[in-house]
């Protein structure tokens, strides 16, 4: 058994340390992450999100932009898989920040992944790598009238 476990600590050390390093940039689809079954029990439906130039309702209150930076274990899964989890967890975020502060969506949602701001109502933008993810969102909440 000891012999195994010297072995498998062996080949872990062969393995290039750049495997670990990889930061792979890319965008998934917003609608895809929103349509996820978790995605839907997560978030609910009393907050609206609105994403890059897309059209609100008139704006009754702005309470500001907010940032959110979220990571989430990366090992095992699929980019694709890692990404749509760490961008749940940030658009969580965003609905948490929505309800303290009173407003009922947050519009112009962002990516700003490695403070890169990149506007889209089709895609974010996540960095993933062999063990972790991340999604970085910038958004306005407010009040809009309903």
């Amino acid at each position: 058994m000891k012999g195994l476990f010297i072995l498998l600590l062996l080949s872990l050390l062969l393995v290039p340390s750049s495997v670990y390093a990889r930061d792979d940039i890319d965008s998934y689809s917003i609608k895809e992450a929103l349509d996820l079954e978790l995605s839907k029990e997560k978030l609910g439906n009393d907050i609206k999100f609105y994403f890059g130039d897309q059209d609100h309702g008139k704006i009754l209150k702005n309470y500001g932009k907010f940032r959110t930076n979220k990571k989430t274990n990366a090992f095992n899964k699929s980019d694709l898989k890692a990404c749509q989890r760490a961008f749940l967890s940030a658009m969580t975020s965003l609905r948490d920040r929505a309800v303290k502060e009173g407003g009922n969506a947050v519009i112009n949602i962002k990516s700003n992944y490695r403070n890169n701001l990149t506007s889209s109502e089709d895609n974010f933008q996540c960095g993933a790598g062999g063990l972790m993810a991340g999604v970085a969102l910038v958004g306005t909440v407010v009040k809009l009238a309903e």
